[in-house]
């Protein structure tokens, strides 16, 4: 099993950076592998993702949910088995920390070699960068979903 921890600080309130991370169908907009997300209902998600130039679908559910707190899921579906937590921190009235944990299955060798030489740290710490990029910028904060989850 593979594992990514990366934190990244971002200049809005803690309300509005987890409200943008539960825009799931906004995360193309930061997340280089993600080619689309469908919600499909309040806890489970359907993902298309690009990764080492394979395609590849499955379904995730929330396992987790609090709001201003944490969002957790896991695969329920599909070759991608992972599973993974980001975590919000209040740093002042206008500053956040957030915190992302990846746990997953390496499949194939290039995914291997990629963990094996940290690869993986280096894709989660840029897309962060450019989560910072996206949820700073006041136009595409557009709301979130507040409702609280424990499966």
């Amino acid at each position: 099993m593979t594992q990514v921890i990366e934190t990244i600080d971002v200049d809005v309130p803690v309300r509005t950076a987890y409200d943008q991370w539960t825009q799931f169908e906004s995360f193309p907009h930061f997340l280089d592998f993600v080619e689309s997300i469908t919600q499909l209902d309040d806890t489970h998600t359907h993902w298309k993702v690009k990764i080492g130039g394979a395609e590849r679908e499955f379904d995730a559910e929330i396992t987790e949910q609090h709001p201003d707190e944490r969002v957790a899921w896991k695969s329920t579906s599909g070759d991608e088995q992972h599973a993974g937590v980001v975590t919000f921190h209040r740093l002042s009235d206008t500053t956040s920390r957030v915190t992302v944990q990846l746990d997953w299955a390496a499949e194939g060798f290039l995914e291997k070699v990629g963990a094996v030489f940290g690869v993986d740290d280096h894709v989660i710490k840029k897309d962060l960068k450019q989560y910072k990029t996206f949820v700073e910028n006041p136009a595409n904060q557009n709301g979130g979903w507040r409702g609280d989850v424990t499966i």
